[in-house]
């Protein structure tokens, strides 16, 4: 049985905004001021989803591109042709317009050099989620892609903003 998206609804009872973890292979969803957090991500690429004007958004997780490509049972959400399009609907479903969608991805990296040389799982990754947003007509405003290095990618729900942190290169906004 898949997990259901964690669900956020704003402040906790002492009004400061909380942080939603979001793990491997899972999607998460929240309202301001709540901020999103997908860590190590290494050939895996965070989604980060924001409604400008709802200041609502969430988070995928994406481990591999296609449920096609694997016979590995588990919860859809962690493939980027399920997850993404699972993120928008839960979205929507908080009361966002899909054309109000705008999204910043990060990750896909080649970690290991049989990365590059075999499989170019981040590359896919990242080239299956960009599909996936194409496909639901979300622009991608910003990226941060490829390399060999992890990251851990924040959503800031108020203001829509995305910090990338990696040891080789610091923190940077999207």
């Amino acid at each position: 049985m898949a997990e259901r998206p964690t669900r956020s609804t704003g402040t906790d009872c002492a009004g400061e905004s909380r942080i939603v973890d979001v793990g491997v292979g899972q999607i998460a969803v929240a309202e301001a001021p709540d901020r999103l957090v997908a860590s190590a991500l290494g050939s895996c690429v965070g989604v980060a989803v924001y409604d400008p004007i709802g200041r609502r958004g969430g988070m995928a997780h994406v481990m591999l591109p296609r449920a096609s490509d694997t016979a590995l049972d588990g919860d859809p959400s962690r493939f980027a042709d399920c997850g993404v399009p699972r993120l928008v609907e839960e979205i929507q479903q908080l009361g966002s317009l899909r054309s109000r969608l705008v999204a910043k991805i990060a990750g896909g990296a080649a970690m290991f050099r049989a990365d590059s040389v075999v499989a170019g799982i981040g590359e896919r990754n990242a080239a299956e989620v960009r599909r996936q947003l194409r496909l639901l007509r979300i622009p991608v405003l910003a990226e941060d892609t490829g390399g060999s290095h992890a990251r851990t990618v924040t959503l800031d729900l108020r203001d829509g903003t995305v910090s990338v942190r990696s040891i080789a290169h610091g923190t940077r906004e999207l």
